[in-house]
């Protein structure tokens, strides 16, 4: 699974013209779902995008998470975080999942955000959509379970 996460001051979704989803402070979850990955990675992505510290303190340190803000989280199915470009000039999308699988992971990522206490507005999987935010920083984060390693200490 892949998230491209965007620290937000705030954001919407439309399909159509007609806004389908939207938060305030938060953040964006651009979230692509490749071949392999399952409901317990999901559940994992989910608590990791509720537990980065990537907000402000008062010393505007990046000190808290989105739970210590009270943020919510636009998710935005995007297959296309899978695209593979080494070879010639169209993308292929071969590593992202089948549709059906797509839309239950996706579904299933922002269930457990809504779990986890967290705001959740969504967009609509499979369908063409316009995203409007605004970048607060800009700060934007990318989680993808595959690279993803222990931290170093602190």
């Amino acid at each position: 699974m892949r998230l491209l996460l965007q620290r937000v001051s705030r954001a919407e979704v439309r399909v159509d013209g007609r806004a389908v989803g939207s938060i305030g402070l938060g953040l964006v979850a651009l979230v692509g779902v490749g071949h392999g990955d399952t409901r317990e990675l999901a559940r994992t992505m989910a608590r990791r995008t509720v537990e980065l510290r990537i907000f402000p303190d008062e010393a505007g340190r990046t000190n808290r998470s989105l739970l210590d803000v009270g943020g919510g989280v636009l998710a935005v199915s995007q297959f296309t975080l899978y695209a593979d470009t080494s070879r010639g000039r169209r993308p292929s999308f071969l590593r992202a999942a089948t549709p059906d699988v797509g839309a239950r992971l996706y579904a299933a990522y922002a269930d457990e955000l809504e779990a986890l206490g967290v705001r959740v507005g969504r967009g609509v999987f499979g369908a063409r959509m316009e995203v409007d935010l605004v970048n607060d920083g800009p700060f934007t984060i990318w989680l993808d379970s595959e690279r993803e390693g222990p931290a170093p200490e602190e």
